[in-house]
């Protein structure tokens, strides 16, 4: 049966307003070409098909979900769940979690196969509920993680990059479609911060990581 978006979801989508442009209509990507990611960062479409998305969106709304929490308790408006590993930002260092899941085994792979990596060299899983109205401000992922994969299942969303260039910022952006995927590694990993302005549909994306280091 394919999955239904829940109709919570579908009234903050009626009600939802953002200064960012719409991202209900398909848009191409703002890179023509490969060559003009960052350094590092690769992009492909349709890893996965409309099938294994379908399931893999049914598979995540069940899963338990928990309001993203920064330092000092501070909650983000996504909801997250972690596996393999889960970062603790109070004490800046990783815990062991939950073992990845079957249902997510199979996604790690083609992930990795993309990547032109072991589907072991991803140790960690991080599963985020972006409901209609949530986004991610600029950031970093934490350096205890190194290269970093992200998989977008149900809407397409605008991933915006940016670093420091003298006194102003060198900007990008692509828009990452449905059952698509992101390296983000070399350069585009560790000298570029990225964000994702507040979707208009229910979204959710699977992040791939490797672990580095076990504490800050």
């Amino acid at each position: 049966m394919p999955f239904a978006i829940p109709e919570r979801y579908v009234r903050r989508v009626r009600n939802a307003s953002t200064t960012e442009p719409s991202m209900n209509a398909v848009q191409p990507t703002l890179f023509g070409e490969e060559r003009n990611l960052p350094d590092g960062m690769q992009y492909r479409e349709d890893i996965i098909s409309a099938g294994e998305e379908q399931a893999l969106a049914a598979f995540i709304a069940a899963l338990p979900l928990r309001p993203f929490e920064f330092i000092g308790g501070f909650q983000g408006n996504r909801r997250v769940v972690s596996f393999g590993w889960r970062y603790d930002f109070n004490a800046h260092q990783v815990h062991k979690a939950d073992d990845m899941p079957r249902e997510l085994l199979d996604l790690r792979r083609k992930a990795a196969a993309f990547a032109g990596m072991t589907a072991e060299s991803f140790q960690q899983a991080l599963v985020t509920e972006y409901a209609p109205g949530a986004g991610i401000g600029w950031h970093k992922d934490r350096p205890v993680f190194g290269d970093v994969i992200g998989v977008s299942l149900l809407a397409p969303c605008r991933f915006r990059l940016r670093r420091k260039a003298g006194v102003t910022w060198e900007r990008a952006a692509l828009v990452v479609q449905p059952r698509s995927a992101y390296l983000l590694g070399g350069v585009s990993r560790t000298g570029w911060e990225h964000s994702i302005p507040a979707v208009d549909r229910l979204r959710y994306s699977v992040t791939f990581r490797n672990l580095v280091r076990a504490s800050r």
